[in-house]
């Protein structure tokens, strides 16, 4: 039998070290700070070496730099955001809702990739015929797939080791416990010294692992920070389970670009790529309806049409502002904007924003279509079909131009839209087939063009 390891307790405020869990930290006084780790033997190997073999020192202009051969996954969305497919070595951390998807997901990528490597699927939480029953459901062969219900990282590290996978999943790593520590699984060491032990036997085997994380009610992965730190991409699964739709998006790649979303459907065979997400958030109005504009927004690379829609109505003397999808503190400025230079008072009404579809927009481009549908809203009057709007409103009246305006126009144009405000800065240089395009610098320009068309 193995000896244990001894344990030793860390501050995570100050770093200072007890022999034993103390509510109140010795060195610097914070309390309930102090998070089990394995102690190092005197002279020992360091527990977190490197997680690559040492390399000689060598100048950055001599290295051969060559790209990183990929493997896709079967699933066009989420090669996407993985930025082509999988990595040998790569390790790649899934979070997300419970019931959200991931884990079928997960089963429709490895069930692909066992025709062409070798792969194991560890499951801490459920048993092996349940996840045969869902690939029964989902119509996946597993004929090559090869699966573990454990949870024990020695064992799960052994049969790595055993069966020399290219390809991993664990589902999930708040589940999995190394002996050599007391705490339960899903605490901060546990977490911490398993994701370390899997990426470390990732990068110097060369298999690609997957690890699946659960999420806190604010929607941040669980587990220390670090976690984050030591692997190599971090995918947040998004959606609402009542739903069809799901979100798969980067918050960190090494191997490709962030921010970059994948878009998916949830039907009775799984998950399927959605070529065409703009028509996920865009309503099907047989006529226009008042306050209601259409914004070109920007997911990663991909440019994408999202219809926002605004209702103003009259308040009492403490007027509501909510927005959903939005900024709300953003929302309160630019009516403060709209008010000042364009003339349009809302002061003594309530004013809602809802981008459709419970996507959610963070760039300032969106400033240009909220004020366009809340000034809609207001005069009742809707704006002409096929109208999209982008732009960024400064503080001044200005309207900023937004990046890569061209392939926002494009994409406009490909879905069948007519008319374009946008700023002139994005005005193309070449007309665009099938796109009026209005370029407007100020914010009381607009709104008079509106008002015209």
């Amino acid at each position: 039998m193995a000896t244990k390891d001894k344990s030793i307790y860390t501050c995570s405020e100050c770093g200072g070290t007890s022999a034993k869990w103390l509510g109140k930290c010795p060195s610097c006084g914070a309390w309930n700070t102090l998070v089990e780790g394995v102690a190092e033997a005197t002279g020992g190997k360091n527990r977190y070496q490197a997680l690559a073999k040492s390399q000689p020192v060598a100048t950055l202009s001599e290295i051969e730099a060559t790209d990183f051969d990929r493997t896709p996954t079967g699933q066009e969305e989420l090669d996407r955001v993985l930025g082509g497919g999988i990595v040998a070595g790569g390790v790649v951390l899934i979070g997300g809702d419970p019931g959200i998807g991931k884990s079928t997901l997960l089963l429709q990528a490895i069930d692909h990739l066992s025709g062409q490597m070798p792969v194991l699927y560890v499951s801490g939480e459920e048993s092996g015929a349940q996840i045969a029953m869902r690939s029964r459901r989902l119509g996946l062969a597993g004929n090559k797939v090869r699966v573990l219900a454990e949870i024990s990282l020695e064992k799960i590290l052994a049969t790595l080791e055993t069966e020399k996978p290219a390809f991993c999943v664990i589902d999930s790593i708040q589940t999995v416990y190394s002996e050599h520590l007391s705490s339960a699984p899903g605490s901060v060491a546990q977490v911490r010294e398993c994701a370390a032990h899997l990426t470390r036997t990732a990068k110097a085997s060369g298999c690609a692992m997957v690890l699946v994380g659960h999420v806190t009610k604010e929607g941040a992965l669980a587990g220390p920070r670090v976690l984050e730190h030591i692997v190599d991409t971090v995918l947040y699964f998004e959606g609402d389970t009542h739903s069809s739709f799901r979100l798969v998006r980067a918050i960190k790649n090494r191997f490709g670009a962030v921010n970059e979303i994948g878009v998916f459907a949830m039907t009775e065979k799984g998950l399927k790529g959605v070529a065409n997400p703009s028509a996920i958030f865009l309503s099907t109005h047989g006529e226009p309806v008042p306050g209601s504009c259409v914004l070109v927004t920007l997911e990663g690379t991909r440019p994408m049409l999202v219809e926002l829609q605004a209702l103003v109505d009259a308040g009492g003397p403490n007027p509501r502002r909510l927005s959903v999808g939005l900024e709300r503190d953003r929302l309160a400025m630019l009516l403060a904007v709209l008010h000042r230079h364009a003339g349009v008072a809302t002061m003594d009404q309530d004013v809602f924003i809802n981008a459709v579809g419970g996507v959610r927009i963070s760039e300032p481009a969106a400033d240009l279509a909220v004020l366009l549908s809340i000034q809609s809203s207001l005069r009742g009057k809707s704006l002409p079909r096929g109208f999209i709007a982008f732009g960024e409103v400064g503080l001044a009246g200005e309207v900023r131009p937004a990046p890569r305006g061209q392939e926002r126009l494009k994409e406009a144009a490909k879905l069948g839209f007519s008319v374009a405000v946008v700023p002139k800065a994005n005005a193309p240089k070449k007309p665009i087939e099938g796109l009026t395009v209005h370029a407007v610098e100020r914010i009381e320009d607009a709104m008079d063009l509106v008002r015209g068309l």
